[in-house]
């Protein structure tokens, strides 16, 4: 019974992921893809949006450059 209590030595590198490890990654993951779906829902917002106001405009075109880098980076 001591014996199955017991892991496996594992040298880094080897491929083998833990159960802590992979919850974390799959938590990485998610909040990433939850980032990327609220920056897109900001996007369209902001390409939903007309004026005829330059100054708004610029501010909008300002975030919309904004918000594509951030989703650009998140890959």
């Amino acid at each position: 019974m001591a014996g199955a209590l017991h892991q496996p030595d594992v040298k880094p590198g080897s491929g083998y992921v833990n159960e802590e490890q992979r919850r974390l990654a799959e938590q990485k993951r998610a909040e990433v893809e939850r980032q990327k779906q609220s920056l897109h829902l900001q996007r369209e917002n902001i390409l939903s949006q007309k004026t005829s106001n330059p100054a708004r405009r610029n501010a909008l075109e300002a975030a919309l450059t904004q918000i594509e880098s951030q989703i650009e980076a998140l890959g």
